[in-house]
Parts: structure tokens; C-alpha cells; sequence
């Protein structure tokens, strides 16, 4: 039985492998916020002192399921790249969600964990086409430098930063897997999203207007959607809701 050309088999085994990075990522996310290696035999030892998020397991797995029946199998491992690099960048995309989520916090050994794989992939796309690096190189400076820039405007402006530093890391990192064009397209949806959710609890007085609200969540909402949705599609809809519908894209 196959589904979009993969036979079931591979849809079997990325679900095992959802489960156990997703297992791999609740116990990242205990030990990242304490500044404790998660490689470790800890792991084995200390398996009572956290309690499994199920719910992180389970959207892992059905995230692999959706890569995987976008993206297909290959025949070369050149051409398994861009399965290759979001099935390694989506468990930490979870650990930011988590750990922002809750702490307010990107702790910098995930961002750089990030960034170093990112390089990682960057170098093997490198080996066959030199222009997918330059882009991915091009996706971390604008990645940096469009978060930067809107730091130092909000403090300019409002007197505070709007995003955090953890944010500007993150973005950069982000920058090397999803190349130029899709990094300043997770940008807007990230702060488009972040502007509903906003009105909604201020609306709703879930929050007060002085209060912080961690930004890394609603980056991996936008990141998830540039992996999931075509990018033509994606702008399209973009271009729809900033014309108010006045636009008509071919």
C-alpha cells in the first residue's frame, strides 16, 4: 500500500521515529531549562524525575507523518536532504515551543544546536549546489539582522525590546535551514500570528497590555507552516489578508 509514492512501511517506521525523538525531546526539555547535558546516562537513570508530555510525542509523530508524505523518499541521500534536515529540525522546534512556552526562555545550547546542524546541512547542500548554501547563508544573516533591526526600533520607539536576544539566535539558526525568501516569510507570519493571539487575549483580558508574552512559540507555529505549506501558497495568502482580498494573485 503506498500513499504519495511511500509505501506504508516508511510511514510505520517514521512513526516509531517520531515517538522516540519525541520521548528524546520531553527529556530536552527537563534538562535544557537546568543547563544539564542531555546526552547522558541520566537518561536511563532518572526516567520518574520528569513527567512525559504525551502530547509533545504525539505532535512529534504527526509531524514526521506530514514530512514525510510531503517530501517522499529519495534515491540519493543528496536528494533526502530536505526530509533529512526537518525531520532533525522539528523535535527542537517542539523544545522551543515547550521551554519558551513556559520559562520565557530559548536556552542557548538549543539555539546552538540549531545553528550547528543548520551548518551541518548547509555544507552538504554545498557539495552538489553551491547557490542552496549561499541562500541558506543569505536565510541566517536576514534571519539575525530583520530581528535585530526590530529590537532596536522597539527600543527606540516604545522604550523596551519586543523580542528577545534568544529570539535573534533562534531566527539566525532558523535562517540556515529554511534559506532567504522563507525566513522572511516565517517572520511575518510569526509576528502576524503573535498580533491576533494579542488582541484575542487582550480582548478577552486573558493578559494585560504591560505583560510579556513569549515570542519563540508563535516562530515555530510560522516554521511549521513554511514546512507543511508551499511557500507559493503561503504568499499568496499573505498577499490576500494584507490587501484585504483587493489583490488577486495568477
Amino acid at each position: 500500500m503506498y500513499f504519495n509514492d511511500v509505501h506504508i512501511i516508511y510511514y510505520i517506521a517514521i512513526a516509531i521515529l517520531g515517538a522516540i525523538t519525541g520521548k528524546l525531546t520531553n527529556w530536552a526539555n527537563y534538562r535544557l531549562p537546568e543547563l544539564k547535558k542531555v546526552i547522558s546516562l541520566d537518561f536511563f537513570r532518572k526516567q520518574k524525575q520528569y513527567r512525559e508530555n504525551y502530547l509533545v510525542i504525539l505532535t512529534n509523530i504527526i509531524l514526521y507523518i506530514l514530512i514525510l508524505h510531503k517530501f517522499g523518499i529519495q534515491n540519493t541521500i543528496t536528494a533526502n536532504l530536505e526530509i533529512i534536515k526537518y525531520l532533525i529540525l522539528t523535535p527542537m522546534l517542539l523544545s522551543v515551543f515547550v521551554i519558551d512556552y513556559k520559562l520565557q526562555i530559548i536556552p542557548n545550547r538549543l539555539s546552538l544546536t540549531i545553528f550547528e546542524t543548520g551548518l551541518i546541512i548547509a555544507f552538504l547542500y554545498g557539495v552538489s549546489n553551491t547557490a542552496i548554501t549561499i541562500n541558506m547563508l543569505l536565510g541566517m544573516i536576514a534571519g539575525i539582522g530583520i530581528f535585530i533591526l526590530i529590537t532596536l526600533l522597539s527600543k527606540l520607539i516604545f522604550g523596551k525590546d519586543s523580542v528577545g536576544l534568544g529570539d535573534v539566535k533562534l531566527m539566525g539558526g532558523l535562517g540556515l535551514y529554511f534559506g532567504l525568501t522563507n525566513i522572511v516569510v516565517i517572520s511575518l507570519i510569526s509576528f502576524f500570528i503573535a498580533a491576533i493571539i494579542s488582541i484575542i487575549l487582550l480582548i478577552t483580558k486573558t493578559k494585560k497590555a504591560n505583560q510579556a508574552m513569549s515570542f519563540g512559540p508563535f516562530i515555530v507555529i510560522a516554521s511549521i507552516i513554511s514546512i507543511l505549506v508551499p511557500i507559493n501558497t503561503i504568499l499568496s495568502i499573505l498577499v490576500k489578508i494584507c490587501t484585504l482580498g483587493l489583490y488577486k494573485t495568477k
